[in-house]
C-alpha cells in the first residue's frame, strides 16, 4: 500500500510539473503559429495584400481618397512607412476581430494542431519506454523521448525537466494515462481563454509579419516626398520611382514669393529652373546631382506628366494646403482649370491603370 501511494504521489508530482512547463510553451507556440497563419490567410483572401507593395499603395491611396481626411493624407505623405504599418494593422484587426471572431478560430486550430502533437509524443514515449526492462531510469528515458518528439514543435528544453527525472514511477502505462488525463484541462483552459483573446496577446504580431512581406526601400524623394519603389531595403544603385508628385505636397514655394509649386520634380529636371541648397548656392534642376546627398542618390527622369490622382488631391485640399504651407496657389502656382474639373471617381479610376 505504501509503495502504491508513493507511486501515485510521484505520478501526480510528475504530471503537475510537466504540465506547468508545457502550458506556457504551448501557449507561446499557438500564438506564434497563429500569427503566421493569419498573415498567410490575409495574403490570399484580402485584396490589399494579394500583390506587391506598389499594389498595396494603390489600395491605400483609394482608401485615403474615400475617407477624404487631410490629416490622414499628411501622415501618409510625411511618414509613409509608419502609415503603411498603421494601415496594415487596421486591416488585420478588422479581419481577426470581426463578428465572426476569426481570431478565436485561428487560435483554436493552432491549439488543436499542437495538442495532437503533444498527445502523439506521450504515446510514442510510452511505447518506446514501457518494455525497456533493462533500464532503471525509465522516467528519464521517457522524458528524453518526449522532448525529442517535440523539439520541432514546442520550446520545451529537456534540462528544465531534470527535477522530475528521478521520481519513483514504475508503471509507465499508468504514467501515460495520467499525463493524457492532465493535458485535457490544460487544453480546455487555453481554449476558454481564446474566446476573449485580443491582438495584444501576440508576441510577434500578424501585422508585423505582413509588413515585413511588403518591405523595401523607404527613402523619399527630396523634392516631392514620393517613396522609392525598389523592393530591397538596402539596394544597389540609385533611388527611383515611376511617378513623382507636385512639390507643394511637401511645401515648396517659388523663390521669394508665397506662391506654391504645383510642378513635379520630373518636369523640373527638364526645365531651366534652379533650386537652392543652403542660403546662397543655386543648382540647375538638370544638374540636381551636383547638390550632393540626398539629391545625388536619386535617378529622376525628365517627364512632364502629373498623375490625375494628385491633381485631384491638390484641388480638393487646396484650402488646407494653403493654410498648412502658408502660401497661395497663384502666379506660377495657379491651379489649371483642367485640374479643377477632375472628379474623385476619375482620380480613383486612374489608379487602376
Amino acid at each position: 500500500f505504501q509503495i502504491s501511494c508513493q507511486g501515485a504521489t510521484s505520478i501526480t508530482t510528475f504530471t503537475d510539473f510537466l504540465c506547468s512547463k508545457i502550458s506556457p510553451a504551448l501557449c507561446q507556440a499557438v500564438y506564434e503559429k497563429t500569427a503566421i497563419t493569419i498573415a498567410r490567410d490575409m495574403r490570399i483572401k484580402v485584396q490589399d495584400f494579394s500583390g506587391n507593395r506598389a499594389q498595396l499603395e494603390v489600395c491605400i491611396l483609394k482608401h485615403l481618397a474615400q475617407e477624404e481626411s487631410f490629416e490622414k493624407f499628411n501622415r501618409y505623405l510625411y511618414s509613409p512607412r509608419d502609415f503603411f504599418q498603421e494601415y496594415i494593422k487596421k486591416l488585420v484587426d478588422e479581419y481577426c476581430l470581426d463578428k465572426n471572431r476569426r481570431l478565436e478560430m485561428f487560435l483554436n486550430d493552432s491549439l488543436t494542431h499542437y495538442y495532437e502533437n503533444i498527445q502523439s509524443a506521450v504515446f510514442t514515449s510510452t511505447r518506446v519506454v514501457k518494455d525497456r526492462n533493462d533500464r532503471n531510469d525509465k522516467i528519464s528515458l521517457w522524458l528524453d523521448e518526449f522532448c525529442s518528439s517535440l523539439k520541432e514543435v514546442l520550446n520545451l528544453p529537456r534540462k528544465d525537466l531534470k527535477s522530475i527525472e528521478h521520481l519513483k514511477v514504475t508503471d509507465i502505462e499508468f504514467l501515460n494515462d495520467a499525463v493524457t488525463e492532465a493535458l485535457a484541462p490544460l487544453h480546455d483552459e487555453l481554449r476558454q481563454g481564446f474566446a476573449n483573446a485580443d491582438m495584444s496577446s501576440f508576441g510577434r504580431q500578424p501585422h508585423t509579419i505582413l509588413a515585413e512581406q511588403f518591405a523595401g526601400c523607404w527613402e523619399q524623394c527630396p523634392f516631392c516626398g514620393a517613396v522609392c519603389t525598389n523592393t530591397l531595403f538596402k539596394h544597389d544603385g540609385d533611388h527611383q520611382l515611376v511617378f513623382h508628385r507636385p512639390k507643394v505636397l511637401i511645401g515648396y514655394k517659388w523663390y521669394k514669393t508665397d506662391n506654391l509649386v504645383i510642378d513635379i520634380c520630373s518636369s523640373s529636371v527638364a526645365s531651366e529652373c534652379v533650386f537652392s541648397v543652403g542660403e546662397n548656392k543655386w543648382i540647375p534642376y538638370k544638374k540636381y546631382r551636383e547638390a550632393g546627398p540626398p539629391y545625388s542618390a536619386w535617378n529622376i527622369q525628365p517627364d512632364t506628366s502629373v498623375e490625375v490622382y494628385w491633381k485631384w488631391f491638390v484641388c480638393h485640399f487646396r484650402t488646407q494646403l494653403e493654410k498648412m504651407h502658408n502660401g497661395k496657389f497663384q502666379g506660377k502656382g495657379e491651379i489649371p482649370n483642367t485640374w479643377k474639373r477632375i472628379t474623385k471617381q476619375e482620380a480613383l479610376s486612374q489608379l487602376e491603370k
